[in-house]
């Protein structure tokens, strides 16, 4: 009767969320404020707000607009803090010819948004590939022909699977880089050089990672994830080495969804390769559920190479929209996890050891990450204040996380290493 009642309780304050209006305010040319991807005008409301600085992001902020007022004033007074923080240094761009791998299944329509966004990148050398992954329909191959035939490769890989479909474009790639993206995301024009950059840089450099925001905040479902963080990593430029370990991080390299999310994130070519790519057993569309990108990261990792986290690399993301979908995505997230760290230590046991050492740690942190999480603000504040916890920041929640959805993400931990092996039994079969 408890939980029946606890359930009722969490949907309906579910229901109660309100959508939230994106938008992007430029500090330096006094403009106002822009709306976000696919979003209309700024009005009265709340708003979530990219705050950039030389047209680089620098921070984001929940915000009210009263009725009447004019959104560019109220939304310029809340960015004072971010307008005395010091400018971003100016990256001296080194071109480093790339690849864009973009896997997608039968979503011609947000392929099509995503390849308008990947054309338009201010990068001077890079080629984009489609793989177009256990297709049941021609839809996604007519796309590329009438629409961008010229400039995208299209590419099919049978076997389903998203580690598949990325070993694929590895496979067919030309570039020194490859970046990888979703068919859900409007990438920013200056993606993928503020990407790429870092790797002319730092020869040691084997993976980068960036920013990735909300594209819409429409629905009580997209509202609730970025208000715990959703997939962003803030907006500080971090660099992980295997040979000197961040001492805030005991649990390094195993708590790989810290560096970044498979929506964006590049790899030298020549260091995924020589690790083999991706295991073909992890990511979406396989029983494992997930893990494909983590599974990458730590590879890279063992392999000696660096990581490195930029925010200047922006992709914007189309959250899911239902209940189902958040249910959906908590299971798989939890199975993703556990299916990666059951990967790593198939395929490298030589890192069983030091896992080992580390799983004390692991289990009071995977028990902190499943928490039923309650609000820490109620929202944006009075009329033409800031939250203290907007979204995009990390962790920083205006609602609380239900405990269905702690709930199903333990219970995909627990089926991780079991659909792991499940897919790569499945693997085995389909190659007999």
């Amino acid at each position: 009767m408890f939980r029946a009642t606890r359930a009722q309780q969490e949907i309906q304050e579910f229901l109660g969320i309100r959508p939230v209006q994106i938008a992007e305010l430029e500090l330096d040319d006094g403009g106002g404020p822009k709306p976000g991807p696919g979003s209309p005008p700024v009005t009265h409301g709340e708003v979530f707000v990219l705050v950039r600085r030389g047209g680089r992001p620098v921070g984001t902020l929940l915000g009210h607009i009263p009725e009447g007022a004019d959104p560019r004033t109220v939304l310029v007074g809340l960015t004072a803090r971010l307008a005395a923080a010091p400018a971003p240094a100016a990256a001296v761009p080194g071109v480093v010819p790339a690849t864009v791998v973009i896997a997608t299944r039968e979503r011609s329509e947000q392929l099509a948004h995503a390849l308008d966004s990947l054309l338009a990148q201010d990068h001077p050398d890079f080629e984009i590939v489609v793989v177009d992954n256990a297709p049941v329909t021609d839809a996604t191959r007519e796309l590329v022909e009438r629409k961008y035939a010229e400039r995208v490769r299209y590419v099919t890989e049978p076997v389903p699977g998203l580690a598949v479909a990325h070993n694929t474009g590895v496979a067919a790639a030309h570039g020194e880089v490859i970046a990888f993206t979703d068919d859900d995301v409007v990438a920013d024009p200056r993606w993928l050089t503020e990407l790429t950059t870092p790797f002319a840089a730092d020869p040691g450099l084997g993976c980068a990672t960036g920013l990735i925001l909300p594209a819409r905040l429409r629905t009580p479902a997209q509202v609730l994830l970025e208000s715990h963080g959703g997939f962003a990593k803030g907006f500080a430029p971090r660099t992980y080495d295997p040979a000197d370990p961040p001492a805030g991080e005991p649990l390094f390299p195993f708590t790989a969804g810290r560096f970044g999310s498979g929506a964006n994130m590049a790899f030298r070519t020549d260091a995924l390769r020589a690790v083999g790519g991706f295991d073909p057993a992890t990511g979406a569309g396989t029983l494992a559920r997930g893990g494909d990108d983590l599974y990458g990261f730590v590879r890279v990792l063992a392999a000696g190479h660096r990581l490195h986290y930029t925010p200047y690399a922006l992709v914007w993301h189309h959250h899911r929209e239902t209940w189902r979908d958040l249910e959906t995505q908590a299971y798989g997230y939890g199975a993703g996890l556990t299916a990666y760290l059951t990967a790593i230590l198939v395929n490298r046991p030589g890192l069983l050891p030091a896992f080992l050492a580390r799983l004390p740690r692991g289990l009071a942190y995977a028990r902190t990450l499943t928490a039923s999480r309650e609000a820490l603000t109620t929202g944006a504040g009075p009329a033409g204040t800031a939250a203290e916890g907007a979204p995009g920041g990390h962790d920083d929640r205006t609602h609380t996380w239900p405990g269905r959805l702690s709930r199903l993400q333990r219970r995909g931990m627990l089926y991780g290493p079991v659909g792991y092996l499940r897919a790569r039994r499945a693997l085995r079969g389909a190659a007999r």
